[in-house]
This record gives C-alpha cells, sequence and structure tokens, in this order.
C-alpha cells in the first residue's frame, strides 16, 4: 500500500493509515484518490483526481453531494458492461435497474433544460414516463438490489419532479447549484416598503368578506408572480445570482400570499 494515499474503508483500523479507498456499490470497483485531492477532508471532500476509475457506492443516495466529482466511468453492477452516459436508469446491455448517478442533477434527471423558465408540460410527461418504468411494484419479483435501486431511482425521481416543477423551488434549487441559499427569517433585510406591501395586502385578504374580493387578490399574485419569474429568469441568464436571490425572496412572499388566497377561496364553498 502506498504511503501518500489514504484508502478509506469502513473499518477503523485501516482507516488510520495513510491510504484511503472508498467502496462503492457492488458491481463496480473501487476508485482511489490523493489525500491532496480532497478539498473538504477525506470522507466529505471532492476528489479531483482525473484519472477515470470505475466507481459505485454501496449506501443509498441521500445527497447529490456525496459524491467524488472526479471523470470516473462507471459500470453495470450486474453485468459490469460500462454504463453508457445516457443510461442513466437502466443498463443498454441487460436492461437492468441501475442505482441513481449522483452526479447528475435534477435538471439532468428529468432530461430537461437546465433554465428557469423550463417547459413544465414536457417535466409532467417526462415524469409519467419515469415513473411508470420505476415503480418499485414493478420489480417486487426482482433481486433485493433491483428493489431497493427501483426505489431509491423512484424517489430521486419525485424529488427532482416536484422540485423543478413550481418557479420558487426550481429557482431556489438554481441558486443551490451556485452554492447560494436562502435562509429563514430575511424580514430584517426585506427593504421596508415592500414589507409595508405585505402587510397592507394580508390586512386586505383578512377583511375580505367576499369570494369576489379574496379572487381579485389573487389574481393581482398571478401577475406579481408572472412579472418575478420574467425578472428572475433574466438575472439567472445574466448569471446575476444576487439579484436572483433577492426576487427570489420577494417570489416566497407573494407565493405565500397566493396560497393563502386559496384557502380563503376555500372557506366560502
Amino acid at each position: 500500500m502506498s504511503m501518500n494515499v489514504l484508502r478509506l474503508v469502513y473499518s477503523s483500523r485501516i482507516l488510520s493509515r495513510t491510504a484511503w479507498r472508498r467502496t462503492c456499490p457492488s458491481g463496480f470497483q473501487t476508485v482511489t484518490c490523493p489525500v491532496s485531492s480532497f478539498s473538504n477532508g477525506p470522507l466529505k471532500g471532492t476528489c479531483h483526481n482525473k484519472e477515470k476509475r470505475d466507481v459505485h457506492f454501496n449506501n443509498p443516495v441521500t445527497s447529490l453531494r456525496d459524491f467524488c466529482t472526479g471523470s470516473v466511468v462507471m459500470n453495470c453492477w450486474n453485468c459490469h458492461h460500462p454504463r453508457d452516459k445516457a443510461a442513466t436508469f437502466f443498463c443498454l446491455s441487460c436492461k437492468v435497474v441501475q442505482p441513481p448517478d449522483g452526479h447528475l442533477n435534477y435538471f439532468k434527471i428529468m432530461d430537461c433544460e437546465q433554465t428557469f423558465t423550463l417547459n413544465t408540460q414536457k417535466l409532467q410527461k417526462t415524469y409519467l414516463q419515469l415513473q411508470r418504468l420505476l415503480h418499485p411494484d414493478n420489480f417486487s419479483q426482482k433481486s433485493q438490489k433491483e428493489q431497493e435501486f427501483s426505489e431509491h431511482q423512484s424517489a430521486l425521481v419525485n424529488k427532482a419532479y416536484n422540485t423543478l416543477l413550481k418557479p420558487l423551488s426550481r429557482g431556489l434549487y438554481m441558486l443551490e447549484l451556485q452554492g447560494m441559499h436562502i435562509e429563514e427569517g430575511t424580514d430584517s433585510a426585506a427593504d421596508s416598503g415592500f414589507l409595508m406591501e405585505l402587510m397592507e395586502i394580508n390586512e386586505a385578504l383578512d377583511e375580505a368578506r367576499t369570494p369576489d374580493v379574496a379572487g381579485q387578490i389573487g389574481k393581482e399574485m398571478k401577475g406579481k408572480l408572472a412579472g418575478l419569474t420574467e425578472k428572475i429568469d433574466a438575472a439567472l441568464r445574466k448569471g446575476e445570482f444576487q439579484a436572483a436571490k433577492q426576487l427570489l425572496v420577494q417570489m416566497k412572499y407573494f407565493a405565500n400570499i397566493e396560497e393563502k388566497v386559496k384557502e380563503k377561496l376555500a372557506e366560502f364553498m
């Protein structure tokens, strides 16, 4: 074993050595990277190793960030045939379901253009197609591993779809891909005029006594959200992520009022 490489395994005895190996799902070989190639430590760091190796993860996918982002070539866990980059869910050789591919973001998983104004009809069509293919019920007579992979894939598709379906969660995810987040409790950072506008709208909604009044507020919210959608799209296309972040904060508040309008209208029924 080389002294300048740290092999990471699940034994504390081997973890104490100076080389690491991360063993990933069965059917794949291991990927070995120098300790210095990790930016955040050996367990969660990003691998910058340029060599192509087969990599596979034993543990279920819990985050798209848990994977080595170095250049890797993955093999089918079942037949060991090299996996085609386009074959995200099934091996093209043996047709067996594969574990989730951790280097893909939600846009790639759903085969969508990475844009804020994506085609939601295409997104919904892709979602239905994938769920028909990946639903765990289809694998009830398959091996335990295939059942587990289908569950992980189906859950990941669900999460990707729900994230990309609505403009707010889609925009927040696009910021997340840039390493940016909108923290809870952003009222103090919001413009005082904007906060006053929100108070007035909420008061008007609380005082609404007819569905027409509540419905009018709902129409106004739709208009504001449509305008924000255009502005956010323009900001993201230009790479103006701070501006997009501020606009998404506004969208969050107006989307919340829109939900309150729906609740108010339900009270009149």
